[in-house]
């Protein structure tokens, strides 16, 4: 199959991702306070990211192909993975050479200057669609009508929306928040979250009616919005049900942190991958004002005291989680034997497609983007699965133990069939079978999935050169087979990363 040139065209307008993450904040919080991490996490990202001066070399030693990152998340093993792969490094956001760059803050330059067919771009320019909780909201409110217009038996198989999303309200839209101050009458706990947070900032609680009130009349003032500030319409925020009364680990509050992978958008392919659980250090009490008490996400637990000394047990592999659970749960709850390998990965799995379907006519498409997006999940008592959020630049970080071996495999195995798939797209061969799979689960083919339609014609014509992946004629050392299959270099890493048990969960969802 033949590929036609790409056509530069100016991309919308872009949300800033981050790795955000549920949780609360005791009712007394003032929204004065607030404000000021609303203002950090919704600046406008700087057309050319500047570097940290660092004493390395400005120029590359050799000649290509070249990589490009901006911002510490996931940068060591990056960087780690395309050297291997005997690549080298620029620092100057304004080269156009690159064969991958990956920014963890978005820039509209960055998606402009793009050569679809022969670059690779970390991050779908407008995945704000999925991985902001307004955008989340609003796909899974829009697929829910189209749900119950349609006739046909295929949306029978999807679920609704309360039976994984919490409650939801938009708070920047009047008949939204009207519809939620009505309905929250009763001391019930309700969670606001800004739509474009990281790290728990901005979010509080809603414990008391007197909390609401205040809410209220703040939205209903003359200014019109949260930071006081008047003709501006009121912040993008949410109001969520707070589910209180999760499942509990050794007493503590906890969610799991699973990957979805967008491979290719040309066409789009996506893959599933296990992470962790994340706990908090202390035990749980809804009535706690203590914010270490509902967020689970370290950035928040580091204001424990008993951080340092519980660091190590704030995360669990998957595989303890499944063995815990089997020991506790199985025979009092009636579960069967391995239910996190079984029924919770397969719902999580079933949430994830269901999320993406909902926003896939509204993603960019081009041959080269990916995106690698965190998926947060909450077990109640009943064992029922939520979906928290999904976000975009997820945490990378290896502070933890059980990191240290989960996430380089998540990167290098989600970096191994990006490659993979993009070097097949080129050489217009079929996508499947993957040599470079190995724990991570198809979730998706588009190719499959629309078998029997007309491909698109933008990508029927012509043919994609990938001519910045390709070695520089002068270099011996970087050989075709550098772009192809997994560096024996990180072989190891990867077999130490095991992400859950192969057998349970090597299935795809229908």
């Amino acid at each position: 199959m033949a590929f036609g040139p790409s056509k530069r065209r100016k991309t919308k307008p872009m949300g800033q991702g981050g790795d955000q993450q549920p949780a609360g904040r005791a009712a007394a919080v003032e929204l004065g306070q607030v404000r000021s991490g609303e203002k950090r996490t919704q600046q406008k990202a700087s057309p050319q990211q500047k570097q940290p001066e660092e004493k390395i070399p400005k120029t590359p030693v050799g000649p290509g192909p070249y990589f490009y990152i901006s911002g510490p998340n996931g940068a060591e093993l990056v960087s780690i993975y395309c050297q291997s792969r005997g690549w080298q490094r620029i620092y100057d956001n304004r080269r156009e050479d690159y064969a991958l760059k990956w920014c963890e803050t978005k820039s509209r330059d960055t998606y402009y200057h793009f050569k679809e067919g022969e670059q690779l771009l970390y991050q779908i320019p407008n995945n704000e669609v999925l991985t902001t909780k307004i955008g989340l909201l609003c796909c899974l409110r829009e697929q829910e009508r189209a749900m119950k217009r349609s006739r046909r038996s295929s949306p029978a198989k999807l679920l609704k929306m309360k039976e994984f999303f919490p409650e939801s309200f938009r708070l920047d839209l009047k008949d939204d928040r009207n519809a939620f101050f009505e309905l929250c009458k009763e001391e019930e706990i309700w969670i606001c979250k800004p739509s474009c947070s990281n790290q728990g900032q901005g979010i509080f609680l809603l414990k008391i009616p007197a909390a609401v009130n205040t809410l209220q009349a703040k939205l209903q003032s003359s200014t019109g919005c949260l930071l006081d500030q008047p003709h501006k319409p009121p912040q993008a925020r949410i109001v969520q049900r707070y589910i209180h009364q999760p499942l509990l680990l050794e007493g503590k509050k906890f969610d799991v942190r699973s990957y979805l992978l967008v491979a290719c958008t040309a066409p789009f392919l996506l893959f599933f991958a296990q992470g962790y659980v994340r706990l908090t250090c202390g035990n749980y009490d809804a009535s706690s004002e203590d914010l270490t008490v509902h967020l689970t996400n370290q950035h928040v637990q580091k204001k424990n005291p008993l951080y340092r000394q519980q660091k190590d047990e704030t995360v669990w592999r998957m595989e303890h989680f499944n063995s815990y659970v089997n020991e506790k749960f199985r025979q009092t709850s009636g579960l069967p034997t391995d239910w996190v390998f079984t029924v919770f990965t397969k719902r999580m799995q079933q949430i994830m497609l269901q999320c993406f379907l909902a926003a896939k006519h509204k993603l960019d498409c081009k041959l080269g983007y990916f995106d690698l997006i965190g998926c947060d999940f909450l077990i109640d008592e009943n064992f029922k699965v939520w979906l928290l959020e999904m976000n975009a630049n997820p945490a990378l970080h290896t502070n933890c133990r059980a990191l240290k071996d989960i996430i380089p495999a998540v990167v290098y195995e989600s970096l191994d069939l990006v490659l993979e798939v993009f070097n097949k797209r080129l050489k217009g061969q079929s996508v499947l079978p993957l040599k470079t799979l190995s724990h991570f689960v198809l979730l998706y083919n588009e190719d499959a999935a629309d078998l029997g339609k007309k491909p698109s014609p933008r990508l029927r014509s012509g043919h994609w050169r990938g001519r910045y992946l390709q070695p520089h004629p002068s270099s011996a050392s970087c050989s075709a087979k550098v772009l192809e299959g997994s560096s024996n270099k990180l072989h190891s890493s990867r077999n130490k990363g095991h992400l859950f048990a192969r057998k349970k969960c090597h299935q795809k969802v229908s």
